[in-house]
């Protein structure tokens, strides 16, 4: 998904970005070392708040060439993957608790042209998705409860990363790890010296107006964290 000359990925959420001023932010986020940009789509129903549709996400498309990671927290996500992935999706992420046709969407994605993952929320446990590692690309441990940002990081997230890590390792496919929610620069090291490989960064990034002195500090501490892998990741 996001080019690996970084080991990991570093994709600013845009719900956190200042919308009035989202161009400026983008580009500030690119030249400061952005891998991707996370796209959170939320329909007051699976997640009780709302936010970015279809047309909004081709506009972000249109500002920049990094690529779009599209979480779709919403109900009934076979309806909308054609409409985001039109718009300018690199990948779509729906949520395992969201529908009861996983291998359906996996493959409407496939056809459609884009990637596809899988998130899950912090109840569910990882031995859920295990069935779903050999045909998608990005699987999303949510270390928040989705719906909000600017929530803290659950402390039980660090063994969820290890385990999903370790499923990941057994299913023998490159599925790119994300950890979404609370991350900092001690939850970004925490994270990634757990197996995370795709870090969602939210407040971190765009607080205070320092988006080059954020990036640069969670590109030190993830770097830290990868530094601090056991042999078996």
């Amino acid at each position: 998904m996001a080019d690996r000359r970084n080991r990991v990925c570093l994709a600013p959420s845009l719900l956190s970005a200042d919308l009035v001023a989202l161009a400026s932010e983008i580009e500030q986020s690119e030249q400061s070392g952005a891998d991707a940009f996370h796209i959170d789509v939320m329909d007051g129903h699976f997640v009780p708040n709302i936010s970015f549709g279809p047309s909004w996400l081709d506009a972000v498309h249109r500002t920049t060439t990094l690529p779009l990671d599209v979480h779709l927290m919403i109900e009934s996500p076979m309806r909308y993957l054609e409409s985001f992935a039109r718009a300018g999706g690199t990948t779509l992420v729906f949520h395992l608790e969201a529908t009861t046709e996983p291998e359906a969407l996996v493959q409407r994605a496939r056809d459609l042209g884009v990637g596809v993952g899988i998130a899950i929320r912090p109840e569910t446990p990882v031995e859920k998705i295990e069935p779903y590692l050999g045909t998608i690309d990005e699987l999303i441990v949510m270390s928040v409860h989705p719906g909000f940002s600017g929530q803290k990081f659950l402390p039980d997230s660090i063994s969820k990363i290890r385990a999903a890590r370790e499923a990941i390792h057994r299913s023998h496919r490159d599925v790119e790890l994300s950890v979404d929610g609370g991350i900092n620069r001690e939850t970004a090291r925490e994270s990634v010296a757990a197996g995370a490989t795709f870090l969602v960064c939210g407040n971190s990034v765009f607080s205070h107006g320092r988006i080059q002195e954020n990036l640069r500090e969670l590109r030190a501490a993830s770097d830290k964290g990868w530094g601090e892998r056991s042999e078996v990741l």
